[in-house]
């Protein structure tokens, strides 16, 4: 009875496979209902996080034990990684009928971006945290799949370890509107993961310039990939699926925004302070939690980055933002609005005890 108990609390993250749902039925449908995914996602599913309350309940040490064993979390997790690909496939192919409108071919372009964005990184995002050469190749060719696989390198040895610091791209600063700081964290995230792997090399001794230098290997590889689509499905096909990983790219790194804004860690002596609870902007809200694999718990996260997804606790003393990761996303596309929402929680921050940590 147990274990029927725990297996089916597992099960409650087969919602993360609703965004591979919307995103089929939009390739599916082929017509203005392509829209349907960009619709739910970003006008649905924040509607329903106001209106239902979020939980700050934590498993018991008990509850924790029989989840951190459980393969079911596993395996909903890597079954993702054939879902997006057959996405992709079937991305290209319909993309690839003739006398669609060009309103449709952009719905389902948004459709698969949002794949892009949800399998292609958040997924992989939490198999480059595991430890097992099965795990992170599998979070490689995820990222592979959205031709962002830097992030493998950038955000496990540069974004963890320089998090809410000044030196990190992807964390953004206090007043910073969301748009420029897309573009310092897309092209600071790409050269800081050069930057990684030519210290790893180094360190070493080994040639920087050699298929030694994973991040070499990763263009190279992209390369290929991207080619092998535009000569498998032609150029205005090709053209699409550039704009879906864009887009894949554009939802990571406002997600990264969203999830730093305003926090910074104590400088002294030299060196910063550990990363805490209060260095990352929390959501509990339940949609998002189960959507994205409790990527919106990412104070836990980024306190103890192996923890596994379903794992990840809440704090009371982590900074929690007003509604879920959706919601925050459309707020942080109007700067005025985002500034008018979350300036004064920054500055409430500043009068807590542990407030000397915020800039």
């Amino acid at each position: 009875m147990a274990s029927n108990f725990q297996c089916m609390r597992a099960l409650k993250y087969l919602l993360v496979y609703i965004v591979p749902g919307l995103v089929w039925l939009s390739l599916h449908l082929a017509s203005l209902a392509s829209w349907s995914t960009l619709l739910v996602v970003f006008g649905v599913i924040p509607v329903l996080e106001r209106l239902l309350p979020a939980s700050t309940r934590n498993l018991s040490a008990a509850e924790e034990e029989v989840a951190r064993t459980d393969r079911t979390y596993d395996l909903l997790l890597y079954l993702l990684v054939p879902v997006q690909y057959l996405l992709l496939f079937y991305f290209i192919r319909q993309q690839s009928l003739p006398d669609l409108p060009f309103a449709a071919r952009l719905g389902m372009t948004t459709a698969f971006g949002i794949a892009c964005g949800v399998l292609g990184i958040n997924a992989a995002h939490e198999l480059g945290h595991r430890k097992t050469r099965f795990e992170q190749g599998l979070s490689k060719a995820l990222l592979l799949s959205t031709l962002y696989m830097h992030f493998f390198i950038e955000h496990n040895r540069g974004h963890h370890d320089k998090v809410s610091t000044e030196q990190d791209p992807a964390s953004s600063r206090f007043g910073e509107p969301l748009y420029p700081f897309l573009i310092r964290s897309i092209s600071g995230g790409w050269v800081s993961a050069w930057k990684l792997e030519k210290v790893r090399l180094q360190r070493a001794g080994q040639p920087v310039w050699s298929l030694q230098n994973e991040m070499l290997r990763f263009q190279l590889i992209q390369v290929l990939f991207a080619s092998g689509i535009a000569w498998m499905a032609g150029f205005p096909t090709f053209w699409y699926y550039l704009l879906s990983a864009l887009i894949g790219w554009l939802l990571l790194e406002t997600v990264n925004y969203i999830e730093h804004y305003g926090l910074r860690r104590i400088k002294t002596n030299h060196r910063y302070e550990r990363t805490l609870p209060i260095h990352s902007w929390n959501s509990n809200h339940p949609i998002g939690r189960l959507l994205l694999l409790e990527l919106s718990r990412h104070s836990d996260h980024h306190f103890q980055a192996d923890r596994k997804y379903q794992l990840l606790r809440h704090f009371d003393e982590s900074p929690q933002m007003p509604t879920g990761y959706p919601g925050m996303m459309l707020l942080a596309l109007i700067p005025p609005l985002w500034f008018q929402v979350m300036n004064p929680r920054v500055d409430a921050l500043k009068s807590r005890p542990q407030g000397n940590a915020l800039a």
